[in-house]
């Protein structure tokens, strides 16, 4: 029987929750952007910044110990994402950052006429640094389509983009605009075939679901600590073979084994320690010992949570007529969305439905959210759309609310 999550328990950890806006509580639908933190975390950082406030690779105690922080942080996401080995996670500025450095590395190794396929449903942090990257090198871009009624990749047209000239296939996990969660297997398997290397951007499913590196298949996955109610910082894991291989952007001293190679200069140590303790907050909704099983076992009590917050949504905004939503609908096909959804009315600018809910503490994103050209290809790049997102910590009452304010601003 599947775990069940007490989602009171879990609001009980959010300091940031607390705040209210008028008097009433305020109700944090941004999470696609940003999610609140528990206090282990803020915890975590103070400890770290307090107590082993050193650089690491010195022969004294701080440095010691925050050396110590980092491993064990290395070894929280490792479990996190399935990947075997710590040492091939990388922590770095943020998923961007690591993105533009790798892909400047893995441009070394291509040649005039090599292909990249991205797609136009990926957060333009998973498409531009390969863009500048293949334009450096002479490569040739392809772009896969999506279908603009349900928003999802037209992977019909996949194999056709694919020839034995393609290095690489970037492709995020869920969309960060409209919650499309992508079916990564069938597109590593495509890749494989052609001999292409394959970068996955996790960013938007972290917080919602859990991620195994070694049943995607992929070469590259990188994602975003404070998407997973940790601090901002970002994760690169790449395969050793390749973290090894490639040619790294760091300076002369630094060391030339991974991961320290692609740790350029001195990362945020304090946000290295909030990284584990976000884990290990993931891992305390599962319970038990074992971080691995404990993460299957709170992912399994957040996904069926989401899941009926996501069809409560559906069921609602359904019966408001003045509202689209972008993406899939159907509350049959959860498991191809996470709770994260696009809308727009019927007359309203999504700017200004956004500000009115601001104001009444509902806090939600309008805009294109780093997706141009998702947003491009609905016929939206000069009005953007209205994004609200569900994480574990909102509630059933607070969508109630939500449904009432939007049905309030008529048609």
């Amino acid at each position: 029987m599947m775990q069940q999550l007490d989602v009171e328990a879990c609001r009980r950890q959010f300091p940031g929750l607390a705040r209210q806006v008028g008097g009433r509580p305020a109700v944090f639908f941004d999470g696609p952007g940003g999610s609140q933190v528990p206090s282990v975390v803020i915890d975590a950082m103070t400890d770290c910044l307090t107590h082993r406030n050193a650089n690491d690779g010195g022969l004294f105690a701080t440095s010691r110990e925050v050396g110590e922080v980092v491993n064990s942080a290395r070894q929280a996401v490792a479990d996190l994402i399935g990947a075997p080995d710590p040492d091939e996670v990388v922590f770095g500025q943020n998923m961007t950052t690591l993105t533009f450095a790798l892909s400047r590395s893995l441009a070394r190794t291509w040649r005039q006429g090599d292909e990249v396929v991205v797609t136009r449903l990926d957060h333009d942090a998973n498409v531009t640094p390969w863009v500048l990257a293949a334009e450096e090198a002479g490569a040739v871009v392809r772009v896969l389509d999506i279908d603009p009624t349900n928003c999802t990749l037209r992977l019909d047209q996949f194999q056709n983009l694919l020839t034995d000239r393609t290095r690489l296939v970037a492709v995020g996990l869920a969309s960060n605009a409209v919650g499309t969660v992508n079916p990564i297997g069938e597109m590593v398997a495509a890749a494989r075939r052609v001999g292409a290397l394959v970068f996955v951007d996790a960013v938007h499913i972290v917080p919602h679901r859990p991620v195994d590196v070694m049943a995607l298949g992929a070469d590259f996955l990188a994602c975003s600590c404070y998407k997973f109610f940790g601090p901002h910082l970002g994760v690169l894991w790449g395969r050793r073979e390749h973290l090894e291989r490639l040619p790294a952007y760091k300076v002369r001293p630094a060391p030339d084994s991974i991961p320290g190679r692609w740790m350029t200069g001195t990362p945020s140590f304090e946000a290295i320690a909030g990284t584990r303790a976000a884990v290990d907050y993931l891992a305390g909704i599962g319970g038990g010992s074992d971080r691995g099983v404990a993460l299957a076992t709170g992912y399994a009590a957040i996904q069926g949570y989401e899941n009926a917050l996501a069809e409560q949504f559906l069921d609602g905004i359904a019966r408001l007529p003045a509202w689209r939503v972008w993406g899939i609908t159907d509350s049959a096909r959860l498991a191809d969305r996470v709770p994260t959804f696009g809308l727009t009315h019927r007359t309203k600018p999504a700017a200004e439905v956004a500000g009115i809910l601001g104001e009444q503490g509902y806090f939600v994103w309008n805009g294109h959210f780093y997706a141009p050209g998702l947003i491009d290809a609905i016929g939206l790049a000069k009005a953007g759309m209205l994004r609200v997102g569900f994480l574990h910590y909102n509630t059933a009452s607070e969508i109630d609310r939500l449904l009432n304010v939007l049905g309030d601003l008529g048609t």
